[in-house]
């Protein structure tokens, strides 16, 4: 699985990994955080978050044109050191609701900005490295590495957001309840309901206020909660500087890959050997089958990064927020890596080539199973969770199952089985309905979101977090089969001398997808059944697959 690839591949995949676990700290709250600080009801929220997830993932398209005449690495440098300011300015509490708002606006704008240079130049990087040869059969295992290098960091950032917002609201003397941040808002704005004001008080009391003003109670648990959130956006600056040093210490193993096509056809006439040149028929027709995978993606992505908002609206107001007993087992990190540990010793144990390969894979086995185990029956007592905590199932369903679907995929292809890149996304379509099938039969017997109000917003009848989880997992087999294939698609179809501009248009056709996921926010409060929301995305997923395997023929073609 990882032998024989360049060692810039792992440079570069950990340079991503630190700048990934920032940034899915910020996603892990950051609707929350502007419940919490602005009092923006669902619609609201989500349309910043798919307006802000819209723009970062815009913004590489643009960053591709710059990088095709500019230079791949220097971008790259400039966007961290951008996306740095930003975030520096969302780590900093602004008391004044106003300045607030800007200041929130301007870092996003920052963030925006600083990862549509970084994000898609550093991948073309990879790339290139994979144009090579002796590398060149190895691409798609080498963007599945480097794809799960991406959810390491994306898997440790829910819980480094839940620590530190912890601490910092512990400091103040209160710990999270889901219901408090609406509720406040409600009685601060004079909207709250008789009812809604009774739970207020029993939720001020339980946080050991009783004795104080309602509304004063309410104004400092919202300064306190949104402040907490601000020093865990912090987390995403220290998190960048361990990426930037990564990627300059380890800069020259990757620098041979930093060149255009204008760059690469010099190299090649200085070496006596031919570039790559392609027809003006075949140059569109390579633009089109990658615009036609550009606009399946658009609909999995509107589906699929409803993680950072419905989902994560169905964790805090219909899932159970206890776990008792080895239900805990998940929701704690060091436990998630002991079975990563595990996972990779199994595949070392059989792909080492020595026995003394074999028998120290076997021994890393052993503990981790052990380890495994031992936390396991050491699982007593109940766990109060946090919405946001459900988000690191995905990143780690991504790194253990990686291994598992390239050894699956090897040997498909061993036997000439394996199915093309573009068939794989219109199964990984069909995929991502199941999983929010499953969503909907859970959400059959729920209250819709609107019909919850009255009562901050949580669900008398709360579902057991296996369902979400469940979804998370099936999900995670369709991201597999689309997101790591369709960015080893367009880095292998791209014309040379657009592959920054169309790996730019991989993540414009997210972009579109991330903002159309406000279309489900909108809906959430109209009162719809919650089944029928999830409903709607399956039929999404269900006509996207349709339409890719309609086309399929012209789409095989190019990838030959």
């Amino acid at each position: 699985m990882f032998k024989n690839h360049p060692k810039g591949l792992y440079a570069l995949a950990l340079a991503n990994t630190g700048e990934r676990f920032g940034y899915y700290t910020m996603i892990a709250i950051f609707v929350l955080f502007l419940q919490a600080k602005f009092g923006f009801d669902e619609y609201k929220a989500g349309s910043i978050y798919s307006t802000f997830l819209g723009f970062v993932y815009f913004m590489p398209f643009l960053g591709g044109m710059l990088a095709d005449r500019l230079g791949y690495g220097k971008m790259v440098l400039i966007g961290i050191t951008v996306m740095f300011a930003g975030y520096l300015l969302l780590a900093v509490p602004v008391v004044d609701i106003s300045a607030a708002l800007w200041t929130t606006y301007a870092a996003l704008g920052f963030i925006s900005i600083g990862t549509g240079l970084f994000k898609g130049n550093l991948q073309v990087l990879v790339g290139n490295m994979y144009d090579a040869p002796e590398h060149r059969n190895k691409r798609d295992n080498a963007f599945s590495i480097f794809y799960m290098a991406i959810n390491v960091g994306a898997m440790f950032a829910p819980t480094a957001a839940t620590k530190v917002t912890n601490f910092f609201l512990a400091k103040d003397g209160y710990s999270y309840s889901a219901q408090i941040p609406s509720l406040a808002h409600q009685f601060l704005n004079g909207t709250i309901t008789p009812e809604g004001s009774e739970r207020l008080s029993q939720l001020a009391a339980a946080q050991g206020s009783s004795g104080m003003e309602l509304g004063a109670f309410a104004a400092r648990y919202i300064e306190s909660l949104s402040g907490a959130y601000n020093y865990s956006f912090g987390v995403a600056c220290v998190s960048l500087i361990a990426s930037i040093a990564i990627y300059l210490a380890f800069r020259g193993t990757f620098k041979h890959a930093d060149y255009n096509s204008k760059q690469l056809a010099g190299k090649q006439a200085a070496a006596g050997t031919e570039p790559e040149k392609l027809s003006k028929e075949e140059t569109v027709s390579r633009i089109v089958a990658l615009a036609l995978v550009f606009f399946v993606v658009i609909f999995f992505w509107m589906s699929f990064h409803q993680n950072g908002l419905t989902l994560t609206f169905f964790a805090r107001d219909y899932t159970s927020s206890t776990v008792e007993g080895a239900g805990q087992f998940g929701f704690d990190i060091l436990n998630l890596v002991f079975v990563i540990i595990a996972v990779f010793a199994v595949f070392s144990v059989f792909q080492s080539e020595k026995a003394k390969g074999k028998l120290i894979s076997g021994a890393i086995l052993g503990v981790s199973l052990v380890g495994v185990v031992w936390r396991m029956f050491g699982m007593t007592g109940t766990l109060k969770i946090e919405p946001q905590i459900f988000q690191h199932f995905n990143p780690f369903f991504v790194i253990v199952l990686t291994p598992v679907s390239m050894a699956v995929f090897s040997w498909l292809s061993q036997n000439g089985k394996e199915p093309s890149t573009p068939r794989k996304i219109g199964m990984g379509m069909i995929i991502a309905a199941i999983g929010f099938a499953l969503l909907a039969y859970a959400s059959m017997n729920l209250a819709s979101p609107a019909d919850l109000k009255a009562i901050g917003g949580v669900s008398d009848t709360l579902v057991s977090p296996n369902w979400l989880i469940s979804t998370y997992l099936v999900l995670t087999f369709g991201e597999l089969l689309l997101s790591p294939m369709g960015i080893s698609f367009v880095s292998k179809v791209a014309p040379p001398q657009f592959k920054g501009l169309m790996m730019g248009g991989w993540f414009a056709a997210t972009a579109v997808g991330n903002y159309l996921t406000k279309v489900i926010a909108k809906i959430w409060g109209t009162g719809m059944e919650l089944w029928m929301i999830w409903g709607t995305l399956i039929i999404i997923c269900l006509l996207s697959a349709v339409f890719i395997f309609s086309i399929m023929k012209k789409l095989e073609k190019v990838a030959k």
